[in-house]
């Protein structure tokens, strides 16, 4: 049988690991200069933790991890022949693969709260699962690079992290669009036409509007159990138009009417206004009908597109005031962004962004192997250059040195150290440029390589 991995997940190759790590300290560099430090939580979370913190949908698409040893020993009969679900998950499944960073962060600083001084800021990059059907741009195990803070309600938090997004993607090269929403302004449609109770059902269906078109959401609003009135009173809201200042006053009349809509006007136009002084590279857009589909959110939105290239979302994020609530610590408050390392790195490779230096090899000097007494002062040279910083390796075996050197070519290997005979009896090295194919006679020492590998300006 062919060997073979689950759909959705994939293997990485050196050029591409490369690249990822390229991101990923990009990544990290930046969360460090905003003040965040690093933690992790364990791939495992106990279901009672992930359960009811993504809404039905995303119940549905979690990783659920059978019992160890015999975890059909406590199953009735009636449990397989009803086909009772939810029943038989809980006695043989009572751990799961997180299925984002946030919840376990908001499980981690509840556990951890005595320990911890707020705000407390943090970043995370690790893996996280999703049962999703795998198409571009969306795998069942990819990698959310989170940055967080807790403990604090100011809104300068919100701006702070939107400079942080566009100081990540100037630093990527990457041309975004950064769509804003406040989950109040949602909650204050909701209740202008009249459905406050399907704040869910109305946010879950205008998500979907750059999507599907304005025509089919209404259906599906329809479908929720909307009146023909309601639908009809939702369409000026979502046909605003206009510059970011006009629409923000267009929809503070429209919402006039709900105390909370009109306070999530108020925190965008915060927001907004603290942005535009500090200056932003990227494109800033309001949008309405962002609801990022997460139950958790209660005020601002944040959603990131790539300018130039057709891919989902490649970051995003928002206000959550309760979601350590439901683990026992209330009133505490957060914030935080999300950035999809996988879809970046689409976006990196299909517009050719990556840059020279993110390259398989670390390797500056490949010494070429022509014998044993060759061979052991290579190996003395090769240490040297290590002890200064330079990465350096000896061919393993005395082989042709056109095998060799086809090896140096293949791993992008700059320079090839060759001593041969001769050179070991006159002390010597020769220094091959794998580029320009310029060779270099120098002493055989670690100082006069360096002089030739990095040349003194």
């Amino acid at each position: 049988m062919k060997p073979s991995i689950p759909k959705g997940t994939r293997d990485f190759s050196p050029v591409e690991m490369a690249r990822r790590n390229y991101i990923f300290d990009t990544i990290r560099t930046v969360f460090r200069l905003y003040g965040y430090n690093p933690v992790e939580t364990p791939a495992l979370e106990n279901l009672s933790t992930l359960m009811g913190k993504y809404g039905e949908e995303g119940d549905k698409l979690l990783f659920k991890i059978l019992n160890s040893g015999e975890y059909m020993k406590n199953v009735e009969a009636l449990d397989t022949s009803d086909i009772n679900y939810p029943r038989l998950t809980s006695k043989i499944s009572e751990k799961g693969l997180r299925y984002d960073l946030t919840v376990p962060f908001a499980r981690y600083v509840v556990q951890h709260r005595n320990e911890l001084q707020m705000p407390f800021k943090r970043y995370q990059i690790q893996p996280v699962w999703r049962a999703d059907r795998p198409q571009k741009g969306r795998y069942r195990e990819f990698y959310q690079c989170d940055a967080d803070v807790v403990g604090s309600d100011s809104l300068i938090n919100e701006i702070e992290l939107l400079e942080m997004v566009d100081e990540m993607f100037s630093r990527l090269r990457i041309r975004v669009i950064i769509k804003l929403n406040n989950r109040k302004v949602l909650a204050g449609i909701a209740e202008l036409i009249g459905h406050p109770d399907k704040i869910i059902d109305i946010t879950t269906a205008i998500d979907k509007l750059d999507k599907i078109g304005l025509e089919k959401v209404n259906e599906e609003l329809i479908e929720r159990g909307l009146s023909a009135e309601a639908v009809e009173r939702l369409q000026p809201i979502l046909a605003i138009s206009g510059t970011i200042d006009e629409r923000l006053d267009q929809l503070e009349t429209l919402l006039a009417p709900s105390e909370t809509g009109t306070l999530g006007v108020k925190e965008l136009k915060t927001v907004i206004d603290g942005v535009k002084a500090l200056g932003l590279n990227a494109q800033l857009d309001l949008d309405v009908s962002l609801a990022r589909g997460l139950n958790y959110y209660t005020g601002t939105i944040i959603e990131v597109k790539a300018a130039d290239y057709q891919i989902g979302s490649i970051s995003g994020g928002g206000r959550y005031d309760n979601l350590t609530g439901v683990f026992g610590m209330p009133g505490l408050s957060g914030v935080g962004v999300s950035f999809g390392a996988d879809r970046i790195y689409d976006v990196l490779s299909g517009l050719d962004l990556f840059p020279a230096e993110a390259k398989a090899t670390a390797t500056t000097v490949l010494f070429a192997n022509f014998g044993e007494a060759e061979t052991a002062l290579s190996l003395k040279l090769a240490k040297g250059l290590r002890n200064r910083g330079l990465a350096s390796e000896v061919y393993p075996d005395s082989v042709k040195l056109k095998k060799q050197m086809s090896y140096a070519d293949s791993s992008a290997i700059p320079f090839v150290a060759i001593i041969g005979e001769s050179e070991l009896a006159e002390g010597k090295v020769v220094l091959k440029n794998m580029s320009t194919g310029e060779q270099t006679q120098v002493s055989a020492d670690v100082d006069s390589i360096i002089n030739v590998i990095l040349p003194k300006a």
